[in-house]
């Protein structure tokens, strides 16, 4: 384990306990984390993966503006549902970016894992747009992606970064209950199943 991967996984858990408590700081802290795991994945070959950081640092400028500004009025956005018509336009996204990026690293690079990084990364990718939206429903995406993930960079010799994905699956599950929460406070009642 390196400095640079301990320092990551560092700035990585505060980007996202943030996240979780819905401040501001969490993009910022994001964008510092995604630009150190891009190097970090590269050393790896886990091309996928390094190319995620780029897009989620465009992600997080986005989010960070959505956050402040993206609310009724340029008010900040409050936590919403994901509207069920919106479930297999992100369902199509994600699946047709796994084969597609798959395809080209199997075809053109010397990618460890190229599907399943792939896969992992259009979750991922799908996840973080649900986030700069405030919906609900970004951590059930990232509880699921960070199961996997766990594994994954353990194999692939990423002890640190392994137990970072494990304190984000500890983390998504927290976040998920905290919006849950917000979410039910705003409208005064329970969660009903998506629309």
């Amino acid at each position: 384990m390196s400095r640079l991967e301990l320092f990551a996984a560092v700035v990585g858990a505060l980007s996202v306990w943030l996240s979780t408590r819905q401040r501001l700081w969490a993009w910022p802290t994001a964008i510092v984390n995604v630009l150190l795991y891009a190097k970090i994945f590269f050393d790896a070959r886990l091309y996928a993966d390094m190319g995620l950081q780029f897009v989620y640092a465009a992600l997080s400028v986005y989010g960070w503006w959505q956050w402040r500004y993206g609310g009724a009025q340029h008010t900040p956005r409050p936590v919403t549902r994901t509207p069920a018509r919106q479930w297999p336009l992100l369902a199509l996204a994600a699946a047709a970016g796994a084969l597609l990026v798959g395809w080209s690293l199997a075809r053109f690079t010397d990618a460890a894992i190229p599907y399943l990084d792939s896969a992992l990364t259009a979750t991922s990718l799908v996840a973080q747009w649900m986030m700069t939206r405030k919906q609900l429903e970004n951590w059930l995406l990232w509880i699921a992606v960070d199961v996997v993930y766990v594994p994954v960079y353990a194999a692939r010799g990423l002890p640190a970064t392994a137990v970072l994905y494990a304190v984000f699956l500890a983390l998504a599950v927290a976040g998920y209950a905290a919006w849950r929460r917000d979410w039910q406070a705003r409208h005064g009642a329970p969660l009903p199943a998506p629309a």
